[in-house]
């Protein structure tokens, strides 16, 4: 594991881990407790697949190199699929179900993201996308 890696994936999760549980002043439901591991379950993975993807990460749908290791071998969108765990672990964490249309209204978006990209890929890498595409999950 490299020392970025570490860093990313161990350190910064535990140092969010002690420090939520040493301030957070609010009673500990299990629901709480269930957003706190999602949120942080989703964070790491986040970072994971962020790292993984390497140059190819960008902001706009772009098609520098086809990325299926990791993560990536079998989910296409594991920053997507793993930021939705992260806000929904943070709503039931912070106990605000009144924010769940968030989630909702992230959905579609993320789908027509996620689309947009698949289309640059497939223009770019063909078949080769393609049977990548039919082997993994969203």
């Amino acid at each position: 594991m490299t020392r970025q890696l570490f860093v990313f994936t161990v350190l910064v999760p535990a140092a969010f881990i002690y420090f939520i549980y040493i301030s957070w002043p609010h009673h500990w439901t299990p629901l709480r407790l269930v957003g706190l591991i999602l949120l942080i379950s989703g964070l790491l993975l986040i970072t994971i697949a962020r790292l993984q993807l390497g140059r190819s990460f960008s902001i706009t749908p772009q098609a520098r190199q086809l990325v299926t290791h990791g993560l990536y071998s079998r989910i296409r969108n594991p920053v997507y699929l793993f930021g939705h765990v992260t806000i929904f672990g943070l709503l039931l964490f912070l106990d605000r179900p009144q924010f769940l249309f968030i989630f909702i209204v992230l959905i579609p978006l993320q789908v027509v993201r996620a689309r947009a990209e698949a289309r640059v890929l497939e223009a770019r890498f063909g078949d080769q996308y393609r049977q990548y595409k039919s082997q993994t999950w969203f």
